[in-house]
């Protein structure tokens, strides 16, 4: 998504919509809007901060400085504005919606695509490998070998296909704005830690003598 999505007034509306949700502070407000574009548009400093000031300047929030970081908060004024709008703001969470599932489109594309350039690539092989054989007689190990290459392939459209669908629906629940523990993305890692350590153990069980 381009900058451009947000037609006149739109990023403004809403800028003001987060802040009514809760208090928030800039870069807040950025990661959210990239969030909620499914990664696709992340805004500057210099898009915001002019536009929070001149929100500011209009009487719709409010700043307070804590420390190092200035927090915004909506005023009656600024939530009125929002409540009398609601309309075209569900006209640009529609617009958001249509965005991520294009997002989704492209990734489930890239993926078909990439299956297909694997299954190319494994057909080549074995043709390769026929061609190799008439050559010369074949042996079980090039047998194993071809099965191996096989199975490579495959491990590799499987490593592809999983990691863009965790990837997809991470994307698409954030941007939807549901939320992302912590606690989720530590099991996704010791999901994928514990199963990285039983591929290693496996092989290396494959490696001991008289196997």
């Amino acid at each position: 998504m381009s900058p451009a999505v947000f037609s006149h007034g739109d990023l403004r509306l809403y800028l003001l919509s987060l802040i009514a949700e809760s208090p928030q502070h800039g870069y807040g407000i950025i990661q959210a809007l990239t969030d909620r574009t499914g990664g696709t548009y992340t805004p500057s400093a210099g898009t915001i901060y002019p536009r929070l000031a001149k929100l500011e300047e209009e009487g719709l929030v409010t700043k307070t400085v804590d420390g190092r970081t200035t927090i915004y908060t909506i005023t009656d004024a600024g939530r009125a504005e929002v409540t009398a709008r609601e309309g075209e703001l569900a006209g640009i969470e529609a617009g958001l919606t249509d965005s991520v599932r294009l997002i989704a489109n492209e990734v489930r594309q890239s993926v078909q695509e990439a299956m297909k350039s694997l299954r190319a690539d494994l057909a080549s092989a074995a043709r390769d490998d026929r061609t190799a054989s008439k050559s010369r007689p074949r042996t079980p190990a090039d047998d194993e070998r071809i099965v191996s290459r096989e199975e490579l392939h495959r491990a590799d459209a499987v490593i592809n296909a999983f990691r863009a669908r965790v990837r997809t629906d991470l994307r698409t629940h954030v941007a939807r704005g549901g939320a992302l523990p912590a606690s989720v993305v530590s099991d996704l890692e010791d999901g994928l830690d514990a199963a990285a350590k039983g591929v290693t153990a496996a092989l290396a069980a494959l490696q001991k003598p008289g196997r």
